[in-house]
């Protein structure tokens, strides 16, 4: 089909250096951008380009996207902003959808971040600044829904390190893998990711990091939030930007393209069923991501495609093991291709951008190969899959599993008891005003309602780090532990 969507042109950028020789997000996503055009192979492509997509950064930009555009003399075009949200992958199927529709020919997705700048400017005690853009951009798409309830935000603040650490608690009851055994597990698996991370010629680590130096907590790998240190978690001060161009076969075919470097997104899915954490039937798997992997997985048995590579969304390790368990991956240490988020950087709402990328070169390099990546937005509450191929197929096939997941996963109450017996489904320890630590605690009644308790106990807290609690009845008064 001559309007089937391609990437025909990559572009992706890192830097680390002194301050001064560090550009803010805007210059990152220019500089990603002008490597993307050069990387089709033809310049004209700048004629045909129609609208330019980014996911909001953390920069205070209004739309970037005009600026790049005038940067390097594209016709105009229309701008679109995601704010937080809204999956990274949307952006990628919303051009594939308008091109293989004809309403535009090509377009361009870039993102970019600079807070290792940012963080240059307070180690160097220089001032930055960024680019004024004043100017909206055409479109901004923004989630519907909350991401958390009023009682999370108490509890466990804005940051996603706290929720994704009671996913992983109840993921690991639920494996049963034991207690130390799961942790150890995990930092082995880590260390993996930190060895594929320095092999990457973007990845932001520069050394390989042991798995004894990622399970223990220490200065340099603090405990973030039980059973999280440092190593697992996203490392979002880098700086790096990163863009593709897509367009359709009929214009790649007019502007000569080279046919090894068109690489085809075969199918993608999306589930945007929005659920805070507190509510959800099961804190480790959610009806959606399996359906919307279900998909991907069906579309590969039907036209008989082999899945080389993986990129699972790796924000915490928890993410990594639901989207595995959806696509039934035994192994997960070679679920990664960039090296994972905490080692070769995961840019504020952009790193599927660069996991693409990734997955757009490896496919490049091998004959008949096929790869997934995928994405999560929020606190693991949408998720998306994408199918890569260096052949084309069929069609771009698409499923948003929205509404079928919203049938099956349906909200739990909140109870409005503030004590009683409840049964623990999920926990983390957190820092309590950066001096002492706080045990934040999901509970479920014998009336399948939910309730977030807290303890400041040390006793209980260390109980907590040390053993598994999760699946234990305990009393509480005044949304306090007391045994």
């Amino acid at each position: 089909m001559m309007n089937t969507p391609v990437v025909i042109g990559i572009g992706d950028i890192q830097q680390k250096d002194s301050f001064n020789n560090l550009d803010e997000a805007l210059i990152l996503m220019d500089k990603a951008t002008k490597l993307a055009i050069e990387d089709t192979g033809n310049s004209k492509i700048k004629n045909y380009i129609d609208e330019i997509l980014i996911p909001k950064g953390y920069w205070k930009y209004r739309d970037p996207g005009k600026w790049v555009a005038q940067e390097n003399n594209f016709k105009e075009v229309k701008t679109s902003v995601s704010k937080i949200g809204i999956l990274q992958q949307s952006l990628i199927n919303l051009a594939c959808k308008k091109i293989q529709s004809g309403e535009v020919q090509a377009c361009l997705i870039l993102g970019g971040e600079a807070r290792y700048k940012r963080t240059k400017a307070l180690i160097e005690k220089k001032e930055f600044l960024e680019t004024e853009l004043t100017q909206n951009p055409n479109n901004y798409i923004k989630a519907k829904d909350e991401l958390q309830t009023d009682s999370e935000k108490e509890a466990l603040g804005t940051m996603a390190v706290g929720y994704y650490s009671i996913f992983e608690s109840a993921l690991r009851y639920e494996k049963g893998r034991g207690f130390n055994e799961h942790h150890k597990y995990l930092s082995e698996v880590y260390e993996k990711f930190s060895n594929i991370a320095v092999n990457n010629r973007n990845g932001w680590s520069e050394q390989e990091v042991s798995s004894e130096v990622i399970l223990n907590s220490s200065n340099k790998n603090p405990q973030i939030a039980f059973p999280y240190n440092k190593y697992h978690c996203t490392s979002w001060n880098v700086n790096q930007g990163a863009a593709i161009v897509i367009c359709s076969e009929e214009l790649a075919n007019t502007l000569d393209v080279d046919q090894k470097k068109r690489i085809y997104p075969i199918a993608a899915s999306e589930n945007n069923h929005m659920m805070p954490s507190i509510l959800r039937p099961q804190l480790s798997k959610q009806a959606g991501m399996q359906m919307a992997a279900n998909f991907i997985m069906g579309i590969c048995k039907d036209k008989d495609i082999n899945i080389s590579y993986f990129d699972l969304y790796s924000c915490f390790p928890v993410a990594v093991q639901m989207f595995a368990d959806t696509l039934g991956i035994k192994d997960i240490s070679n679920s990664t291709i960039t090296g994972g988020m905490s080692f070769a950087g995961g840019p504020l709402n952009s790193y599927v951008l660069h996991s693409t990328i990734k997955m757009i070169k490896k496919l490049r390099q091998n004959d008949n190969n096929a790869g997934v990546v995928t994405g999560v937005s929020g606190m693991m509450t949408k998720q998306s899959y994408c199918l890569w191929s260096n052949q084309s197929l069929s069609k771009f096939m698409f499923k948003d599993v929205t509404k079928d997941a919203s049938n099956i996963d349906i909200p739990k109450k909140i109870s409005k008891k503030t004590f009683g017996e409840a049964k623990i489904i999920g926990y983390t320890i957190i820092s309590d005003n950066q001096i002492t630590k706080k045990a934040v605690i999901y509970v479920e009644d014998a009336n399948s309602e939910r309730n977030i308790i807290q303890s400041n106990d040390i006793k209980i807290i260390k109980s907590m780090e040390t053993e598994e609690w999760v699946g234990k009845v305990i009393n509480f008064k005044n949304l306090q532990l007391i045994s």
